[in-house]
């Protein structure tokens, strides 16, 4: 008697202690919606240095009541359309908006390893990126171009013929420049407007925007980069000593993305961004976003 006796404390014991632990937790996320939710925060990457997508605020300074992990930065550290974008996603959701910068041929590679949640990065969907990431409706649609140095003498994309052009790591601009449009890497065939040569020499960097900061340093091994005619854009105003051929190459439609790797599944979190892009499409919160940031409405789907 004595020993049943010990063993129902000791289990009476074990329970009180295991409804202590429990008290006043919430249960466990079944869905990456519901566990942003409860922490508070929404990890989203995009690029540190695409301007005017997603750039540095140097004058930003962290608030001291951040719920951001300490590896990622705040909605005051950085700045563009995207960052925007990332930041009304957070405010629909009722969470704060956290950036993580991870390199680009890492985002589109897929298996992210539940380091960030969403990708809202200007990010072009394809058939070969479907296969490891989801795509949300397109938030806004812009036209590829190439931009060359403004001493160069070249008019048009036939000029670069036997010339090198920079691009970014898996992007669709390297894709193109490297006529390698296969059905895995190309835009819908509708959106591609010109071929590059087939004699043209890729020179690949990490993101395209390295490509026209290079030439603003003097490099001189490529005569021009392929990158979004807005970004190409912000570096003339900038004062980069390049120009604009004139003709788009193609048009691309820019989603936010999703990790089909993602431990919790993401198809609520999918939805609730789908029906917050429809809603900014449909009252001109993105229009207005996009003549902030590029002076253009690139928010109209091109026929």
């Amino acid at each position: 008697m004595k020993k049943l006796y010990s063993t129902l404390v000791v289990v009476i014991l074990a329970s009180l202690v295991l409804a202590a632990c429990g008290a006043g937790s919430a249960p466990e996320a079944d869905n990456l919606l519901d566990a942003i939710r409860q922490r508070g925060y929404i990890i989203v990457s995009t690029d540190p240095n695409y301007e005017p997508q997603s750039f540095l605020n140097t004058e930003g300074t962290r608030p001291s009541d951040t719920q951001c992990p300490s590896d990622a930065l705040t909605t005051a550290e950085m700045q563009g359309f995207d960052v925007d974008v990332a930041k009304a996603i957070g405010d629909h959701l009722g969470v704060e908006t956290c950036f993580a910068t991870p390199s680009w041929d890492a985002i589109t590679a897929g298996s992210w390893a539940d380091n960030w949640d969403v990708s809202v990065g200007s990010m072009t969907v394809l058939t070969g990126r479907q296969e490891v990431l989801d795509f949300s409706m397109p938030y806004y649609y812009t036209p590829a171009a190439v931009a060359v140095r403004a001493d160069s003498g070249i008019t048009s994309v036939e000029g670069l013929s036997g010339q090198a052009i920079c691009a970014g790591t898996a992007t669709t601009y390297e894709a193109w420049a490297g006529n390698d449009f296969a059905n895995s890497n190309a835009p819908p065939e509708s959106s591609v407007l010109v071929k590059a040569p087939t004699d043209l020499t890729v020179v690949p960097l990490e993101t395209d925007q390295e490509c026209a900061q290079a030439i603003a340093a003097g490099r001189e091994d490529f005569v021009g980069y392929a990158t979004s005619g807005t970004v190409i854009d912000a570096n003339i105003a900038e004062g980069f000593p390049v120009v604009k051929l004139d003709t788009p190459i193609y048009y691309e439609q820019l989603a936010a993305a999703f990790d089909k790797s993602s431990t919790l599944p993401t198809d609520t979190l999918r939805a609730e961004v789908d029906e917050l892009f429809t809603a900014m499409h449909d009252d001109g919160r993105l229009s207005e976003l996009s003549n902030q940031w590029f002076g253009v409405d690139y928010t109209k789907a091109i026929e």
